[in-house]
C-alpha cells in the first residue's frame, strides 16, 4: 500500500485511515442529529469544528506545492475558514439563548467569503487549459446554470408561495447560497478534465466538488425552509453542510502522488458539460413563456433574471469567439511549424540519401526503376538518372539480374519482407565491385510501391577477408602454404589417388642460430630455405611451413626419394645471411599413402612426422621412409599418457602466470594461466607434448577444469592482497572443453566456488573452436555470456575467420598472434599493414586488442603507435610461478622484467 516515488514514499494507508475516521464522525453525527440528541447546538458546533478541520487540512496541501498551487490551495482554505467563522460568530451570538441567527447578519459576511474565495482560488490553481478566457468561461458557465435554475424555481416553486414583505435583502441574500454552489460546481466540473490531463489524477477537486453538491443541497432547503419560515438549527439539513465539509477533508488530504482513480471523464462526458448551459437557459426562457401565459402578466424577477440570462449568453459568446481565434492562431502556428518540421526532415531524408554510401534503388512490381538515389554515381560511377524509367534486367548483368529475380520472387509473397544477396555489380570503369544487396519488399507501401534495393560496395571488405583467408592458410613470413592447407590439398589427393607422399623436413640445429644470431637472422634463413625447397621441387607440388623450422612437401609420384636427396644436396651449401655464410641440414621423414590402411590425411601426416624424428635420431642431415616398426615408439607416448593421468590424479600439475599489460598505462592488470608439468624423471615437459594427448584422450576436460578453478582462486587471492583492486585473468579453452553440453555450468560452478567475479574472468578460445558446428558454438557462447565474463579470439589471423562470423559472435577480445608481431619495428611489411588492420577491425566492432610474443621495443613502440590495448610478451615478463607472478601484480611493472622460467 506505500509507493515510492522520486520525492518520497507516498502513503495511501494514511489517507485511507483519515477516510475511515471522517466517515466514522459523520455516520455518528447523522444518528445523533436524526435522532434530535443535543440539536441545535451540536449540529452548530460540529459545523464550526468541521470547517475548521477541512480549512487547516486544504492549507496543509497547498503546503505541499509551490507557485501557484500552493496560492490556489491557501486561498480556498482561506474561504473555508470564512465559512467557519460564520458559523463561529451563530455559535458565541445564538447558542447560549437557543434563537436562530437573522438574515440578513454579520455571519452572513463569512458565508459570502466562501462564495468569494473559493471561485478565486480555483481560478488560481494550475490546470491543463491556461488561458484566462477558458477560465472566466467557466464562471459564466456557473452563473448562466445557477441564474437559470432560480428562474425555474421561481416560476414553478417561489411565485405565489413568497409573503410580499419578505421579498427583501434577506430573502435574495438565501438565494445567493444554492446560487454560488452551483457557480462553483460548475468551474471545478471544467477544471476535472484539465487537471486529469496536467496531474494524471483530480481526486482533490472531484471530493472538492462533491463536498460543494452538498453544500448546495443543503443551501437550497435553507433558502426553501426559510421562505416558509420554518427553519431551526440542528435539523436535518444541516447534514448536507456537515457531509460537505467531510468530503472537503478527504479531498484535500489524499496523497499528492497517489495513482489515479479508476473513474475516467469520456468524451461523451465532457460533451454532455459543454452543453449544460444552453440546455439551462432553454428551460429557464421556457418557464419564463409559461409564466407568463398562465399568469398573463409579468414579474419584474422574471425579466430582470431573464435580462441577466441574456447579457451572460452574449458574455459566454463573446469569450467562446476569443478563445477560437486563440485557437484558430495557435493551429495556424502549429500547421506552419509543422510543415517547416516536414519540410526540413524531407531535406535531411534527401541529404542522407544523397550523401549515404548505400546506394538506394525502387523497382516497381513490373521491374521499371521507379527511383534511383543520386550515391550511384559516387560508388558505381553512373549517373541516376540513366536507370530512371528503365527495365532492370537492361541495366545489369545477367548473372545478377538472375539473383535479383529470385530475391524478388522469394519475398514477393510477404509484404515487408527481407532477403540479402551477394553480387558482383560492373563499376562504369569496368571494375568489379563486389556488392551487398538487401531487398525489401515495399510492393503494398502506398508511399513506395515496390522493391526497395539497398546496395552497398564490399570491395574492401571482401578484399580484407580474402587478405585474411590467405593468411589463415599461409605462413606469414615464408608465404607457404601452413598445416590446415597442407592437410586440406593432402586430403584432396588422397581422395583423387593413393599414388603421393608426404615429405616432412626439420633443420638440424636451428635453435642455435636464433640462439647466437637472433630471431630476425633466423627468419632471414628460413625464408631462404623455403625459396631452396621450392626450387627442388615441381610447381604441381604442394610446399608447407608447419612452424618454427618444420617444413613439409606433397608430392603425387612415387620418386619421392630423389626429391628429398635432391633437398637435402642443395641444402649442402651454406646459406648467405647478411655478411655470414650459415651451414644447414636437415632430417626428412617419408610417408606413403600407399601404406595407409585407409585414406586419412591425418594419419599420412603423423607418419610422415614420426619417420622425420627417427631421421633425426639417426643423427640428422639423412632422410628415412615410414616403416610399420616405427609404431613402437608410441609406446612412449602411452607411457606419457598415464604418466599425465597419475599427475592430474595426485595434483602435480601447477599454474605458472604470464602478465598482460596496458599499453597506456604499463601496469599489470592481468595474466594468462599456462599449465607446466614438472615431472619426477623427466623434468619439466614441454606444454606442447602433453597437452595434445590431454585433448586426445580426454583428460582435457578434469585438467581444463582444475586449471580454471586455480587460476580463478588465485586471483581472487592476489586481488584481496592488493586492496581490491581488480585484476583480469585468461584461461585458455580446448575444443574438447567447449563441446561439453555443461560447460557454462561447469564456469558458473567455479565462479560460485572460488568468489570470482565473473567479469574479470577471460576464456580464450582458438577459432576453429567458433568455426566448427557454428549454431551449436553461437548458443555455447551466448551462454558463457549470460554469465557475464568476457570471450577472447586467441592466436587470431592464423585461422580462418570470416567476418560474418565475427560480428555475429559475441567476442570482447581479438589476441593479435605472435607471428605478426615479430615482424614489427622494421620497415613497413605486409606483417605491419595486417597488424595494423586487425587492431583497426576490433575497434571498430568494439573488441579490445591484446598483442602476444612482444620481445623488442620496437614490436612495442610499433602497437602503441597503432593503438593497441594490451600486450604479452617476454619483454615484459615469461610464464613464471604464482609468487613470482603475485609480486609482479603487488609491486606493478612497468618496467619489463626479466625472468626465468
Amino acid at each position: 500500500m506505500t509507493r515510492n516515488n522520486a520525492e518520497g514514499p507516498v502513503d495511501i494507508r494514511a489517507w485511507v485511515r483519515v477516510c475511515i475516521a471522517v466517515a466514522a464522525v459523520l455516520a455518528v453525527l447523522v444518528v445523533l442529529i436524526g435522532a434530535g440528541v443535543g440539536s441545535p447546538g451540536l449540529s452548530t458546533w460540529a459545523l464550526a469544528i468541521g470547517a475548521v478541520v477541512a480549512a487547516a487540512t486544504c492549507w496543509r496541501r497547498g503546503r505541499l506545492f509551490t507557485g501557484r498551487a500552493r496560492w490556489g490551495w491557501s486561498t480556498i482554505a482561506a474561504g473555508v475558514l470564512s465559512w467557519g467563522l460564520g458559523i463561529g460568530y451563530t455559535l458565541v451570538r445564538y447558542w447560549p439563548t437557543g434563537g436562530t441567527s437573522e438574515v440578513p447578519s454579520p455571519a452572513d459576511t463569512g458565508y459570502l467569503g466562501l462564495l468569494l474565495l473559493v471561485p478565486l482560488g480555483l481560478l488560481i490553481l494550475p490546470s491543463a487549459s491556461q488561458p484566462l478566457a477558458n477560465r472566466a468561461r467557466s464562471v459564466l458557465d456557473g452563473m448562466l446554470v445557477a441564474a437559470s435554475l432560480v428562474l425555474v424555481s421561481w416560476v414553478f416553486v417561489v411565485d405565489g408561495r413568497l409573503d410580499p414583505a419578505d421579498n427583501g435583502l434577506g430573502f435574495y441574500l438565501t438565494l445567493l447560497y444554492p446560487l454560488g454552489d452551483i457557480v462553483i460546481g460548475t468551474m471545478i466540473g471544467y477544471m476535472l478534465p484539465q487537471r486529469r490531463a496536467l496531474y494524471r489524477c483530480s481526486a482533490d477537486l472531484t471530493f472538492f466538488g462533491l463536498g460543494v453538491a452538498a453544500f448546495a443541497v443543503s443551501d437550497i432547503g435553507y433558502a426553501y425552509l426559510r421562505m416558509i419560515h420554518d427553519y431551526q438549527a440542528g435539523n436535518l439539513i444541516d447534514l448536507g453542510w456537515l457531509i460537505g465539509f467531510g468530503l472537503i477533508t478527504i479531498g484535500a488530504a489524499r496523497p499528492k502522488d497517489a495513482e489515479p482513480l479508476k473513474s475516467e471523464f469520456s468524451p461523451r462526458l465532457r460533451t454532455s458539460g459543454v452543453l449544460l448551459p444552453y440546455a439551462a437557459v432553454l428551460a429557464a426562457l421556457f418557464a419564463s413563456v409559461l409564466f407568463h401565459l398562465t399568469t398573463g402578466h409579468s414579474s419584474p424577477f422574471v425579466a430582470y433574471t431573464r435580462s441577466l440570462l441574456i447579457l451572460l449568453l452574449i458574455g459566454r459568446q463573446v469569450l467562446t469567439l476569443l478563445e477560437n481565434r486563440e485557437l484558430t492562431r495557435n493551429l495556424e502556428a502549429r500547421v506552419e511549424d509543422r510543415t517547416a518540421e516536414l519540410y526540413a526532415r524531407e531535406q535531411h531524408f534527401h541529404a542522407l540519401i544523397r550523401h549515404s554510401s548505400d546506394v538506394v534503388t525502387v523497382i516497381d512490381a513490373d521491374g521499371r526503376v521507379t527511383y534511383q538515389s543520386e550515391s550511384m554515381q559516387r560508388v558505381f560511377g553512373y549517373p541516376p538518372e540513366v536507370f530512371v524509367g528503365r527495365h532492370y534486367t537492361e541495366i545489369v548483368d545477367a548473372e545478377v539480374s538472375m539473383r535479383l529475380a529470385e530475391a524478388m520472387r522469394q519475398v514477393a509473397a510477404r509484404p515487408y519482407a527481407t532477403t540479402t544477396r551477394e553480387v558482383v555489380h560492373t563499376h562504369q570503369d569496368g571494375r568489379k565491385r563486389p556488392s551487398e544487396m538487401i531487398i525489401t519488399n515495399l510492393v503494398d507501401d502506398p508511399h513506395v510501391g515496390g522493391f526497395v534495393l539497398n546496395t552497398r560496395d564490399i570491395s574492401e571488405r571482401k578484399e580484407l577477408q580474402d587478405q585474411l583467408v590467405h593468411e589463415a592458410y599461409h605462413d606469414p613470413l615464408t608465404q607457404l602454404a601452413n598445416r590446415a592447407l597442407f592437410r586440406d590439398q593432402a586430403a584432396t589427393a588422397l581422395r583423387r589417388s593413393t599414388e603421393l607422399t608426404v615429405l616432412h623436413l626439420d633443420l638440424d640445429g636451428f635453435k642455435r642460430v636464433n640462439d647466437s644470431l637472433g630471431h630476425l637472422a633466423g627468419d632471414q634463413l628460413l625464408v631462404q630455405i623455403a625459396d631452396r625447397i621450392q626450387a627442388c621441387v615441381r610447381g604441381e607440388d604442394l610446399v608447407a611451413r608447419f612452424g618454427a623450422d618444420e617444413f613439409a612437401v606433397l608430392i603425387e609420384t612415387s620418386d619421392a626419394e630423389t626429391v628429398a636427396r635432391r633437398i637435402l644436396d642443395d641444402l649442402e651449401a651454406p646459406v648467405e645471411v647478411g655478411t655470414r655464410r650459415i651451414h644447414v641440414r636437415a632430417s626428412i621423414g617419408l610417408a606413403d599413402a600407399t601404406l595407409l590402411d585407409e585414406p586419412d590425411a591425418e594419419q599420412l601426416l603423423r607418419n610422415a612426422d614420426l619417420a622425420m624424428h627417427h631421421a633425426k635420431a639417426a643423427g640428422g642431415s639423412a632422410f628415412v621412409s615410414f616403416r610399420a616398426q616405427m609404431q613402437e615408439g608410441l609406446v612412449e607416448r602411452l607411457e606419457l599418457e598415464n604418466d599425465l593421468r597419475a599427475a592430474l590424479e595426485n595434483h602435480d600439475l601447477r599454474l605458472h602466470y604470464q602478465p598482460t599489460v596496458d599499453l597506456d598505462t604499463s601496469e599489470v592488470v592481468g595474466f594468462e594461466a599456462l599449465v607446466r608439468w614438472p615431472h619426477p624423471t623427466r623434468g619439466m615437459i614441454n606444454p606442447l607434448d602433453f597437452i595434445p594427448i590431454a585433448e586426445a584422450t580426454g583428460m582435457i576436460v578434469p585438467l581444463g577444469r582444475w586449471v580454471l578453478h586455480e587460476a580463478c582462486r588465485q586471483a581472487v587471492e592476489w586481488s584481496a592482497a592488493a586492496g581490491g583492486r581488480p585484476l583480469k585473468m585468461s584461461v585458455n579453452v580446448s575444443v574438447r572443453q567447449f563441446d561439453q553440453p555443461d560447460f557454462a555450468e561447469t564456469v558458473a560452478a567455479v565462479l560460485a566456488e572460488t568468489g570470482m567475479p565473473a567479469d574479470r574472468l577471460c576464456l580464450e578460445m582458438t577459432e576453429s573452436v567458433l568455426m566448427t558446428d557454428t549454431e551449436a558454438n553461437l548458443e555455447q557462447l551466448v551462454r558463457l555470456k549470460a554469465l557475464g565474463l568476457t570471450l577472447a579470439i586467441d592466436d587470431f589471423g592464423t585461422g580462418y575467420s570470416s567476418l560474418a562470423y565475427l560480428r555475429r559472435f559475441p567476442v570482447d577480445t581479438l589476441k593479435i598472434d605472435r607471428s605478426f608481431v615479430e615482424r614489427l619495428g622494421g620497415v613497413l611489411t605486409g606483417d605491419t599493414a595486417l597488424t595494423d588492420t586487425i587492431v583497426r577491425l576490433g575497434k571498430s566492432l568494439g573488441m579490445a586488442t591484446v598483442a602476444e610474443g612482444i620481445e623488442e621495443f620496437g614490436q612495442l613502440a610499433a602497437l602503441r603507435e597503432m593503438g593497441c590495448g594490451f600486450a604479452q610478451g617476454y619483454y615484459f615478463s615469461r610464464p613464471v610461478p604464482a609468487a613470482e607472478a603475485g609480486r609482479l601484480f603487488l609491486e606493478g611493472a612497468d618496467t619489463p622484467v626479466e625472468t626465468s622460467v
